[in-house]
């Protein structure tokens, strides 16, 4: 299932549909505002909140988590820059981790487990500006969470960049 995601709406403060392939509303992007950290909530189109993403304090690196029902789901972190890729490494709760590389802040890049494409992220077939698609590959993959990796990676890139 593919997914379109606008760049430069996820700002504190603003609300946003996610559309699916076929142009129905997938998720609801909710910027909190007036929050002393960055703040997003991944609402199903009900209104229920699927996860909320939200910048670390305190880390020796940048982070950023992901929680579930207000308990934590995830942990994103940088894990190494070579010169062409960035590498994230987003760790859950449970102990897998899954990895992210490739070109962020160019918006083309791949969220694996132990190998294995789960999501491809990338603007290059679209021509609407600042929109990338999140492409799930796996039909039992977690959507609203990769999209969620998708959107801490690029704020993490952007900050760092």
């Amino acid at each position: 299932m593919k997914y379109l995601v606008r760049d430069k709406i996820f700002a504190i403060g603003d609300d946003y549909w996610i559309e699916d392939e076929a142009g129905r509303h997938a998720f609801l992007v909710d910027g909190k505002a007036l929050r002393l950290r960055d703040t997003l909530e991944l609402k199903a189109p009900d209104g229920r909140v699927l996860v909320t993403l939200r910048e670390k304090f305190f880390s020796l690196r940048d982070a950023m988590t992901i929680e579930r029902d207000d308990r934590p789901l995830a942990t994103v972190r940088r894990k190494r820059l070579s010169l062409l890729r960035n590498h994230y490494r987003v760790t859950l709760v449970d102990g897998t981790e899954l990895d992210v590389s490739g070109r962020i802040l160019d918006r083309e890049f791949a969220v694996e487990y132990d190998g294995e494409l789960l999501a491809h992220i990338s603007r290059r077939l679209l021509r609407v500006r600042d929109t990338y698609v999140v492409d799930v590959v796996r039909q039992d993959a977690d959507a609203a969470l990769l999209i969620a990796v998708a959107v801490c990676v690029i704020r993490m890139a952007e900050r760092e960049d």
